[in-house]
Protein backbone atom coordinates (compact mmCIF):
# COMPACT_ATOMS: atom_id res chain seq x y z
CA UNK A 1 0.00 0.00 0.00
CA UNK A 2 1.46 3.37 -1.34
CA UNK A 3 1.80 6.05 1.44
CA UNK A 4 -0.94 8.65 -0.64
CA UNK A 5 -3.19 5.42 0.00
CA UNK A 6 -3.10 5.15 3.42
CA UNK A 7 -2.99 8.90 4.37
CA UNK A 8 -0.02 8.63 6.43
CA UNK A 9 3.26 9.30 4.47
CA UNK A 10 6.48 7.49 4.84
CA UNK A 11 9.57 9.85 4.32
CA UNK A 12 13.14 9.32 4.97
CA UNK A 13 15.54 11.93 5.94
CA UNK A 14 19.28 12.05 6.83
CA UNK A 15 22.24 14.82 7.23
CA UNK A 16 22.75 17.20 9.83
CA UNK A 17 20.26 18.42 12.89
CA UNK A 18 19.39 21.61 10.66
CA UNK A 19 19.76 19.40 7.40
CA UNK A 20 17.36 17.09 9.31
CA UNK A 21 15.10 19.77 10.85
CA UNK A 22 14.80 21.45 7.35
CA UNK A 23 13.32 18.79 5.57
CA UNK A 24 10.93 17.89 8.43
CA UNK A 25 9.88 21.73 7.83
CA UNK A 26 9.28 21.39 3.94
CA UNK A 27 7.63 17.91 4.49
CA UNK A 28 4.92 20.00 7.11
CA UNK A 29 5.20 23.70 5.23
CA UNK A 30 1.45 23.70 3.53
CA UNK A 31 -0.47 21.79 6.45
CA UNK A 32 1.09 24.35 9.08
CA UNK A 33 0.59 27.39 6.96
CA UNK A 34 -3.04 26.28 5.94
CA UNK A 35 -4.27 24.40 8.96
CA UNK A 36 -2.27 24.98 11.90
CA UNK A 37 -1.83 28.96 11.49
CA UNK A 38 -5.53 29.52 10.98
CA UNK A 39 -6.16 27.26 14.77
CA UNK A 40 -6.95 28.49 17.73
CA UNK A 41 -4.34 26.46 19.03
CA UNK A 42 -1.77 28.55 17.46
CA UNK A 43 -3.96 31.78 18.53
CA UNK A 44 -3.91 30.46 22.07
CA UNK A 45 -0.38 29.03 22.70
CA UNK A 46 2.22 31.12 19.68
CA UNK A 47 0.72 34.51 19.83
CA UNK A 48 0.84 34.98 23.89
CA UNK A 49 4.44 33.21 23.32
CA UNK A 50 5.83 36.04 21.91
CA UNK A 51 6.38 38.37 25.10
CA UNK A 52 6.68 34.94 27.50
CA UNK A 53 10.11 35.39 29.23
CA UNK A 54 9.83 31.71 29.61
CA UNK A 55 10.69 31.44 25.76
CA UNK A 56 14.30 33.06 25.64
CA UNK A 57 14.52 31.25 28.93
CA UNK A 58 13.87 27.48 27.50
CA UNK A 59 16.11 28.96 24.51
CA UNK A 60 19.12 29.20 26.00
CA UNK A 61 18.64 25.78 27.97
CA UNK A 62 18.25 23.91 25.28
CA UNK A 63 21.12 25.50 23.52
CA UNK A 64 23.32 24.90 26.41
CA UNK A 65 22.23 21.15 26.70
CA UNK A 66 21.04 19.96 23.40
CA UNK A 67 23.08 22.70 20.65
CA UNK A 68 21.66 20.15 18.36
CA UNK A 69 18.38 19.94 19.06
CA UNK A 70 18.19 23.49 18.74
CA UNK A 71 19.99 23.30 15.29
CA UNK A 72 17.04 21.17 14.26
CA UNK A 73 14.62 23.22 15.54
CA UNK A 74 16.47 26.21 13.37
CA UNK A 75 16.05 23.84 10.45
CA UNK A 76 12.78 23.50 11.08
CA UNK A 77 11.58 26.81 11.54
CA UNK A 78 13.45 27.55 8.12
CA UNK A 79 12.06 24.43 6.17
CA UNK A 80 8.74 25.82 7.16
CA UNK A 81 9.84 29.39 6.23
CA UNK A 82 8.33 30.58 9.53
CA UNK A 83 9.62 32.63 12.05
CA UNK A 84 12.21 30.44 14.31
CA UNK A 85 11.07 31.79 17.77
CA UNK A 86 6.82 31.24 17.03
CA UNK A 87 8.23 27.49 15.71
CA UNK A 88 10.08 27.11 19.23
CA UNK A 89 7.43 28.49 21.18
CA UNK A 90 5.15 25.70 19.09
CA UNK A 91 7.33 22.90 20.07
CA UNK A 92 6.75 24.12 23.90
CA UNK A 93 3.22 23.93 23.94
CA UNK A 94 2.99 21.83 26.25
CA UNK A 95 5.57 23.32 28.57
CA UNK A 96 3.73 26.80 28.42
CA UNK A 97 -0.21 25.85 28.49
CA UNK A 98 -2.63 23.39 29.99
CA UNK A 99 -4.36 22.78 26.90
CA UNK A 100 -1.64 21.47 24.24
CA UNK A 101 -3.71 19.79 21.82
CA UNK A 102 -1.97 16.49 22.49
CA UNK A 103 -3.47 13.25 24.02
CA UNK A 104 -2.76 9.51 23.58
CA UNK A 105 -3.56 6.03 25.54
CA UNK A 106 -1.03 3.27 25.83
CA UNK A 107 -1.20 -0.34 26.50
CA UNK A 108 1.98 -2.28 28.09
CA UNK A 109 1.93 -6.23 27.96
CA UNK A 110 5.03 -7.70 29.76
CA UNK A 111 6.11 -11.44 29.29
CA UNK A 112 8.12 -13.51 27.08
CA UNK A 113 7.54 -11.19 24.46
CA UNK A 114 7.21 -7.73 25.69
CA UNK A 115 3.94 -5.79 23.66
CA UNK A 116 3.99 -2.18 23.81
CA UNK A 117 0.84 -0.44 21.42
CA UNK A 118 0.03 2.97 21.33
CA UNK A 119 -3.18 5.70 19.91
CA UNK A 120 -1.33 8.64 18.45
CA UNK A 121 -3.99 11.04 19.34
CA UNK A 122 -3.86 14.57 18.08
CA UNK A 123 -5.29 17.88 16.23
CA UNK A 124 -8.35 16.63 14.10
CA UNK A 125 -6.20 19.43 11.23
CA UNK A 126 -3.56 16.99 11.18
CA UNK A 127 -5.45 13.61 9.78
CA UNK A 128 -3.28 12.85 6.72
CA UNK A 129 -0.88 14.95 7.02
CA UNK A 130 1.85 13.60 9.44
CA UNK A 131 4.16 10.94 8.42
CA UNK A 132 6.20 7.92 10.08
CA UNK A 133 9.87 9.51 9.26
CA UNK A 134 13.00 7.53 9.12
CA UNK A 135 15.60 9.38 10.21
CA UNK A 136 19.51 9.17 9.85
CA UNK A 137 20.93 11.54 12.10
CA UNK A 138 24.80 12.55 11.66
CA UNK A 139 26.25 10.61 14.05
CA UNK A 140 23.66 9.04 16.06
CA UNK A 141 21.48 6.44 15.93
CA UNK A 142 18.59 5.93 12.89
CA UNK A 143 15.53 6.17 14.23
CA UNK A 144 11.63 5.75 12.79
CA UNK A 145 9.00 8.66 14.45
CA UNK A 146 5.53 9.14 13.76
CA UNK A 147 5.96 13.43 13.26
CA UNK A 148 3.71 15.94 12.74
CA UNK A 149 3.86 18.97 10.68
CA UNK A 150 5.59 22.03 12.63
CA UNK A 151 6.75 19.36 15.14
CA UNK A 152 10.49 17.70 15.92
CA UNK A 153 10.29 14.46 16.34
CA UNK A 154 10.46 12.01 19.77
CA UNK A 155 6.84 13.28 21.62
CA UNK A 156 4.69 10.62 19.96
CA UNK A 157 5.93 6.69 19.18
CA UNK A 158 9.05 5.84 18.04
CA UNK A 159 12.04 3.02 17.42
CA UNK A 160 15.31 3.73 17.38
CA UNK A 161 18.07 1.02 15.09
CA UNK A 162 19.08 -0.34 18.36
CA UNK A 163 15.97 -1.30 19.41
CA UNK A 164 15.07 0.85 22.05
CA UNK A 165 10.77 1.86 21.54
CA UNK A 166 9.91 4.62 23.31
CA UNK A 167 5.72 6.09 23.51
CA UNK A 168 4.92 9.24 24.98
CA UNK A 169 1.74 10.61 26.03
CA UNK A 170 0.40 13.89 26.86
CA UNK A 171 0.48 15.01 30.69
CA UNK A 172 -1.01 18.32 31.44
CA UNK A 173 0.66 19.69 34.03
CA UNK A 174 -0.66 23.20 35.35
CA UNK A 175 2.35 24.34 37.23
CA UNK A 176 4.94 25.90 34.23
CA UNK A 177 8.19 27.42 34.94
CA UNK A 178 11.05 27.95 32.97
CA UNK A 179 13.30 24.38 31.92
CA UNK A 180 14.05 22.27 28.97
CA UNK A 181 11.28 21.81 27.37
CA UNK A 182 9.86 18.72 27.29
CA UNK A 183 9.90 17.63 23.63
CA UNK A 184 13.75 19.04 23.50
CA UNK A 185 13.97 15.95 26.56
CA UNK A 186 12.44 13.16 23.83
CA UNK A 187 14.04 14.02 21.08
CA UNK A 188 17.27 13.66 22.92
CA UNK A 189 16.01 10.04 24.16
CA UNK A 190 15.66 9.15 20.46
CA UNK A 191 19.79 8.72 20.46
CA UNK A 192 19.88 6.83 23.66
CA UNK A 193 21.23 2.81 23.33
CA UNK A 194 19.31 1.87 26.39
CA UNK A 195 16.64 2.55 29.09
CA UNK A 196 18.52 3.33 31.55
CA UNK A 197 20.89 6.19 29.37
CA UNK A 198 17.34 7.44 28.27
CA UNK A 199 15.89 7.91 31.58
CA UNK A 200 19.23 9.46 32.50
CA UNK A 201 18.28 12.24 30.02
CA UNK A 202 15.67 13.32 32.72
CA UNK A 203 17.45 13.02 35.76
CA UNK A 204 19.26 16.23 37.23
CA UNK A 205 17.88 18.54 34.90
CA UNK A 206 15.38 21.36 34.85
CA UNK A 207 12.01 20.21 33.28
CA UNK A 208 9.54 22.70 32.11
CA UNK A 209 6.54 20.21 31.29
CA UNK A 210 5.57 16.79 31.72
CA UNK A 211 4.87 14.00 29.85
CA UNK A 212 4.30 10.22 30.32
CA UNK A 213 6.84 7.57 28.78
CA UNK A 214 6.79 4.18 28.16
CA UNK A 215 10.31 2.49 27.18
CA UNK A 216 11.19 -0.68 26.03
CA UNK A 217 14.37 -2.35 24.52
CA UNK A 218 15.09 -5.26 22.47
CA UNK A 219 17.05 -7.51 24.87
CA UNK A 220 15.86 -6.33 27.98
CA UNK A 221 13.18 -7.96 29.70
CA UNK A 222 12.06 -4.76 31.19
CA UNK A 223 9.13 -2.19 30.13
CA UNK A 224 9.86 0.62 32.10
CA UNK A 225 6.80 3.43 32.75
CA UNK A 226 8.29 6.61 33.24
CA UNK A 227 6.29 9.75 34.34
CA UNK A 228 7.64 13.38 34.99
CA UNK A 229 7.03 17.26 35.00
CA UNK A 230 9.18 19.87 36.78
CA UNK A 231 8.62 18.26 40.08
CA UNK A 232 9.20 15.00 40.14
CA UNK A 233 10.34 12.11 38.24
CA UNK A 234 9.03 8.67 38.11
CA UNK A 235 10.40 5.27 37.16
CA UNK A 236 7.76 1.90 37.14
CA UNK A 237 8.90 -1.21 36.12
CA UNK A 238 5.56 -2.30 34.38
CA UNK A 239 5.02 -6.29 35.88
CA UNK A 240 1.90 -7.21 35.17
CA UNK A 241 -0.56 -5.94 32.15
CA UNK A 242 -1.16 -2.04 32.83
CA UNK A 243 -2.30 1.11 30.73
CA UNK A 244 -1.51 4.78 30.61
CA UNK A 245 -3.80 7.64 29.35
CA UNK A 246 -3.04 11.54 29.84
CA UNK A 247 -2.74 11.89 33.68
CA UNK A 248 -0.03 11.15 36.08
CA UNK A 249 -1.07 7.81 37.92
CA UNK A 250 2.21 6.65 40.14
CA UNK A 251 1.92 6.55 43.58
CA UNK A 252 5.05 9.51 43.88
CA UNK A 253 3.16 11.63 41.68
CA UNK A 254 0.34 11.73 43.53
CA UNK A 255 -1.06 15.08 44.45
CA UNK A 256 1.40 17.08 41.80
CA UNK A 257 -0.64 20.01 40.38
CA UNK A 258 -2.16 18.09 37.36
CA UNK A 259 -5.59 18.80 34.81
CA UNK A 260 -7.44 15.68 34.03
CA UNK A 261 -9.71 15.76 31.69
CA UNK A 262 -13.11 13.79 31.09
CA UNK A 263 -11.69 12.00 28.23
CA UNK A 264 -8.36 10.89 30.31
CA UNK A 265 -9.96 9.94 33.34
CA UNK A 266 -13.12 7.67 31.07
CA UNK A 267 -9.77 6.02 28.59
CA UNK A 268 -7.87 5.17 31.63
CA UNK A 269 -10.66 3.73 33.45
CA UNK A 270 -12.12 1.89 30.41
CA UNK A 271 -8.71 0.60 29.37
CA UNK A 272 -8.14 -0.88 32.54
CA UNK A 273 -11.43 -2.70 32.47
CA UNK A 274 -10.77 -4.07 29.24
CA UNK A 275 -7.70 -5.17 30.27
CA UNK A 276 -9.00 -6.67 33.34
CA UNK A 277 -12.05 -8.53 31.17
CA UNK A 278 -9.23 -9.86 28.47
CA UNK A 279 -10.34 -12.84 26.43
CA UNK A 280 -7.62 -12.44 23.79
CA UNK A 281 -4.07 -12.32 24.42
CA UNK A 282 -0.97 -10.21 22.55
CA UNK A 283 -1.69 -8.12 19.80
CA UNK A 284 -5.58 -8.84 19.41
CA UNK A 285 -5.78 -8.00 22.93
CA UNK A 286 -3.80 -4.96 22.57
CA UNK A 287 -5.45 -3.76 19.50
CA UNK A 288 -9.04 -4.48 20.88
CA UNK A 289 -8.61 -1.87 23.56
CA UNK A 290 -7.13 0.45 21.32
CA UNK A 291 -9.80 0.49 18.84
CA UNK A 292 -12.63 0.46 21.09
CA UNK A 293 -15.52 2.61 21.53
CA UNK A 294 -17.95 1.24 23.95
CA UNK A 295 -16.61 3.76 26.54
CA UNK A 296 -18.29 6.76 27.92
CA UNK A 297 -15.69 8.50 26.36
CA UNK A 298 -13.84 5.92 23.71
CA UNK A 299 -10.46 5.36 22.96
CA UNK A 300 -10.40 5.13 20.03
CA UNK A 301 -11.39 8.87 18.99
CA UNK A 302 -12.56 9.59 15.57
CA UNK A 303 -15.43 12.00 17.05
CA UNK A 304 -16.05 15.63 15.18
CA UNK A 305 -17.11 16.03 18.80
CA UNK A 306 -14.06 14.69 20.94
CA UNK A 307 -14.29 17.20 24.29
CA UNK A 308 -10.00 17.37 24.12
CA UNK A 309 -10.31 18.24 20.39
CA UNK A 310 -8.25 15.26 19.52
CA UNK A 311 -8.33 12.32 17.06
CA UNK A 312 -6.52 9.27 16.60
CA UNK A 313 -4.56 9.52 13.85
CA UNK A 314 -2.08 6.40 14.06
CA UNK A 315 -1.96 3.43 16.40
CA UNK A 316 1.34 1.50 16.88
CA UNK A 317 1.86 -1.85 17.76
CA UNK A 318 5.84 -2.94 18.89
CA UNK A 319 6.46 -6.94 19.75
CA UNK A 320 10.06 -6.76 21.86
CA UNK A 321 12.24 -10.03 21.91
CA UNK A 322 15.52 -10.88 22.72
CA UNK A 323 17.36 -9.96 19.49
CA UNK A 324 14.28 -8.21 18.06
CA UNK A 325 11.78 -5.31 17.78
CA UNK A 326 8.76 -5.86 15.16
CA UNK A 327 6.49 -3.03 14.93
CA UNK A 328 3.31 -2.35 12.55
CA UNK A 329 1.21 1.28 12.22
CA UNK A 330 -2.47 1.25 11.73
CA UNK A 331 -3.55 4.80 10.33
CA UNK A 332 -7.09 4.59 10.68
CA UNK A 333 -8.57 4.09 7.14
CA UNK A 334 -7.74 0.17 7.35
CA UNK A 335 -7.79 -3.08 9.90
CA UNK A 336 -4.49 -4.11 7.92
CA UNK A 337 -0.70 -2.43 9.05
CA UNK A 338 -0.08 0.17 6.60
CA UNK A 339 3.81 0.44 7.44
CA UNK A 340 5.64 -2.42 9.49
CA UNK A 341 9.29 -3.43 10.04
CA UNK A 342 11.91 -5.49 12.39
CA UNK A 343 14.92 -4.21 13.93
CA UNK A 344 17.24 -6.56 14.73
CA UNK A 345 20.53 -7.21 16.72
CA UNK A 346 22.20 -7.26 13.29
CA UNK A 347 20.91 -3.83 12.55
Amino acid sequence: MSSKECGLAAIKIAGTPYETGFALGQFGASAVHDRLVPSPHWREIVVPARDDPRVPAMMALTERHYPAVLEELRGLAAGLDMPFADIFAWNCRGDLRTHAPDGCTTVQLPGSTNLVAHNEDGMPEFDGYCALATVHPAGGPSFTAFVYPGSIPGHTFSVNDRGLVQTVNNIRCTAHRPGLPRMVLTRAMLGCESIDAAVAVLQDVPRAGGFHMTLAMMGDPRIVSVEFNADALSTLEIEAPATHANHLVHPRMAGLAQRITASSGSRQQHADALLSARGAQGSALVLGILSDQTGALPIYRRQADDPDHENTLATAVFELTADSVAWTVYDGRHRAPVHSGVVTGAD
